[in-house]
Parts: C-alpha cells; structure tokens; sequence
C-alpha cells in the first residue's frame, strides 16, 4: 500500500466511523477505497468488516445516555444479531469468490435504493398504522426480532446499508424516539461486526495495514458522527452514500 493510498484508507476510515454512527452505510464509503488499492471483493470485505470493529463499538459509546432503559430490548434483539452474524460470516466464507463478485453489485444497488426510499416507505407505513388507528407495540411486535436477525445475516455477509436496514424496521415496528433507536442500531451493528471479525480472524484473508487504519479512522470518526447524529439531518449524507455506492457499483463490474 503507498502511502497516498494509507492515507485515503485512513479518510474512509474517518467518513465511515461517522457516517455508520449517525445514519449507516459507512462500508459503502470504506469498501470502495479498499477495493481501489487492488484488494480482491473478499479481502476487502473481510478487511473492512475487521477495521470497522473499533467505530462500530465507539458509536455505540457515543449514544450511551440514549441506551439508558432500553436493556431487555438490547438483549433480545442482540442475540438475534450475534447469530445473524455468525451465520452471515460463514456464508461470505462459504460462497465461491466469484459468486461474491456477482453478488456484492447487486446487494450494494439494492442497499442504495433502500437509501434513497426509507424516509418515503417509513413515512407512508406509519401513515397508514394512523389512519388504522393502531399504535406501535412495544415489543415491536412478531415481525422485529426475525427481522433484525435476517439483517444481521446480511450484515454478516457484506455489511453496506447495515445500519439503514435496522433503522427502517425498527422505526416501522417501534413507537420510539429515532435517537433511541440509532443507539440501538449502533450496537446491534456492533455485535455482528465484532463476531463476523472474530470469525474472520481465524479463518479469512485479510490485509493488516487496511484493517489498523480503518480502526484508528472509524473509531474517531464514529465520536463525531455520534455527536452530530443528534442534530443532523441524513439527506446530505444520503446523497454522499449514493454517490460513492454508485462508484463502488461501477468498480465492482468493470474489474
């Protein structure tokens, strides 16, 4: 790795730490970086999921006061979350690395389109629980714990859009305030990045000198986002992870 190229892995590290503490999507700022130093799909993923471990964890500090209460419900999605990642792991391992090359444009597309059409989708279902005249159970109902464990396979395997995931379930299938909800978020995603990393570790391929900046760059970058989460509006970030999602997209199919 040159060092201009260090020091660009490093940037992503910082825009990712923020970007995945107060919204989501971070990968899809890092793994196109990691993929225009040379690494294969695989590598880059595995060494993305392993260097990211550090913002995730510092994001889920950064919301620490809206963490307060909500133990039980940490608990029961977190377990969902554990074995989501687990399994999602093994799948990135499992799968041939060509059929991850044709896979990740697509998984990328569609994480962009959910982007671009949660608030909308969000905003027309809670719309239409109103005119219903039913409120939000706090448990969030049958479909939440499935479906957060189903995301967290999918996090698992290839993390982009992770976070936007969570956040559209959760403010679907829960009355509660968006902050608390992006705690949550922040360490569910910090659960599966830390066992998917913990699997990697022993049996993946990956390159140290990406995984050690991408750490130091999200874990510093993710106390920024965490503090601007609070205030910020997610457009001008969401045009930022179109942007370079898109970018990925070409890379990914022009290789």
């Amino acid at each position: 790795m040159t060092p201009g190229e260090a020091l660009a892995v490093l940037g992503a590290g910082l825009g990712a730490g923020a970007i995945n503490a107060a919204v989501g999507s971070g990968t899809l700022i890092s793994f196109p970086v990691l993929l225009a130093t040379g690494m294969p799909p695989v590598t880059a993923t595995v060494s993305n999921a392993l260097g990211l471990v550090p913002g995730s964890i510092s994001a889920a500090i950064g919301y620490r006061r809206e963490l307060a209460g909500q133990g039980r419900r940490l608990l029961r999605l977190g377990a969902g979350a554990l074995l989501g990642g687990v399994a999602g792991a093994a799948l990135l391992l499992a799968l041939p690395a060509s059929v991850f090359e044709m896979i990740v444009p697509v998984l990328v597309g569609l994480a962009l389109v959910l982007v671009v059409l949660q608030p909308w989708i969000s905003k027309r279902l809670r719309d239409r629980r109103e005119r219903n005249g039913k409120a939000a159970r706090p448990d969030g109902g049958p479909l939440l714990a499935p479906g957060l464990a189903l995301a967290s396979v999918y996090g698992g395997y290839f993390s982009a859009a992770q976070g936007i995931i969570y956040m559209a379930l959760m403010g679907i299938l829960l009355d509660e305030d968006m902050r608390r909800l992006n705690a949550i978020k922040n360490v569910l995603v910090a659960v599966v990045n830390s066992v998917a990393a913990a699997f990697f570790l022993f049996a993946a391929e990956f390159d140290w000198t990406a995984v050690a900046l991408l750490a130091v760059g999200s874990a510093v970058g993710a106390q920024a986002g965490a503090a601007a989460g609070r205030r910020l509006s997610p457009a001008g970030l969401r045009a930022l992870i179109v942007a370079v999602g898109t970018t990925s997209i070409v890379q990914l199919v022009l290789r």
